[in-house]
């Protein structure tokens, strides 16, 4: 019997690949420079008061902490597979339109980790993505947002 995984970690194919890219890097890269680095450092002598020595010990944290949050992020990973054009789900695009003012936005709903609002990539955990979440093309939805609620139209699912 397969068992649900705790804090699943919603990717595109896309962002997989930029995942796994980023921790390559951190272990074959980052690391190994941030090693010579606290080497240099370790050889100017007093570590008490060596700032470079503490800067590098410092980027060494981050980068190990990254690359255990990548890793730990590979390990719950779904892929995002194709959606239907039918209705709004994770995955697909969509077209809306803002009923108050006929704004007309396009968004792609990801998961929180590849959320981009200046790509045009929201988070299913935003406001405006829960809302449409499994609605179809013409539905109008309302949106809760901090400021208040607003409704829109689904123009297109793509």
């Amino acid at each position: 019997m397969a068992t649900k995984k705790e804090n699943v970690v919603y990717l595109t194919e896309e962002g997989l690949k930029e995942l796994k890219a980023e921790l390559d890097d951190l272990i074959n890269v980052k690391r190994p420079a941030n090693i010579i680095s606290i080497k240099e450092a370790r050889s100017l002598g007093d570590l008490s008061e060596n700032a470079d020595y503490d800067a590098a010990r410092n980027e060494q944290a981050q980068i190990e902490g990254r690359i255990k949050t990548i890793e730990k992020m590979l390990e719950n990973v779904e892929i995002i597979k194709e959606t239907s054009k039918d209705e709004v789900g994770l995955g697909s695009t969509v077209s809306i339109k803002y009923v108050d003012d006929d704004d007309e936005e396009e968004y792609k709903i990801v998961g929180s980790q590849e959320a981009n609002p200046d790509d045009c990539k929201i988070s299913n955990e935003s406001p405006i993505a829960k809302a449409i979440l499994n609605h179809k093309v013409g539905d109008i939805v309302s949106v809760e947002s901090p400021n208040g609620s607003y409704d829109v139209e689904i123009t297109e699912i793509k």
